[in-house]
């Protein structure tokens, strides 16, 4: 098979495994309505306040729960031993960790397109600056949350807690990403300040970590 055959083939087989059983959107959905249901029972903050640290709240409910779906991913390749039929075939490596990402980053993205509704009511948030330009925000932060989260979730696959290891191997790494994310979304909001600089961090990180991961895949899944 090709590259984008197999990539195309695990990428159906996860949207159709994930459509049936539902289990990583509904966790992610509930851990997300959660945060956003506590925090606005606890303060009832000014929509001036509230441009400032909605950007903060937003991305780490996504965050956190994007735990959830990056566990999910590899876990279900675990029974009846996929990944290791995977392991001894001769597909490349780099087609499945591709495909897992961009499962990932369907996941996620349905979750923020569900949930940004949510935020926008409870919060009252209206964007002063350009409204646009946070789909570029949340197209280049999501994609910080799940490349970086595939791949630490393929190195913890086999340890005893994983889901603990994952966040800790993720949220370090997260920190430079998360930066960027908060920055530039709360520039949008508050119109303040420009998120150009933000989103040419998160542009460069990306880039960095999207090259990193694919090149030390192949032994991650090689020495799992």
């Amino acid at each position: 098979m090709s590259f984008l055959a197999i990539t195309r083939a695990t990428l159906a087989k996860d949207i159709r495994l994930e459509w049936r059983s539902k289990d990583a959107i509904n966790a992610m959905l509930f851990f997300s309505l959660l945060v956003v249901v506590i925090f606005s029972f606890a303060f009832d903050p000014t929509a001036e306040e509230s441009r400032r640290i909605a950007g903060g709240l937003v991305w780490v409910a996504f965050l956190f729960a994007a735990i959830v779906a990056l566990n999910q991913t590899w876990a279900r390749e675990l029974r009846n031993q996929v990944l290791d039929a995977y392991r001894v075939s001769p597909a490349p490596a780099t087609p499945l960790f591709i495909a897992k990402a961009f499962g990932n980053f369907i996941f996620v993205a349905v979750l923020e397109a569900l949930m940004t509704p949510l935020f926008v009511a409870f919060y009252k948030l209206r964007p002063l600056g350009p409204s646009w330009q946070l789909i570029p925000i949340a197209v280049l932060g999501t994609w910080a949350l799940v490349v970086n989260g595939t791949f630490f979730a393929a190195m913890s696959l086999r340890t005893r807690a994983r889901e603990i290891m994952l966040p800790l191997l993720l949220f370090p790494l997260s920190i430079p990403a998360l930066l960027g994310m908060v920055n530039s979304t709360a520039a949008v909001l508050t119109g303040e300040t420009s998120p150009t600089f933000w989103i040419a961090l998160l542009v460069a990180y990306d880039v960095v970590f999207t090259t990193a991961c694919l090149l030390m895949f192949e032994a991650v899944l090689e020495a799992e």
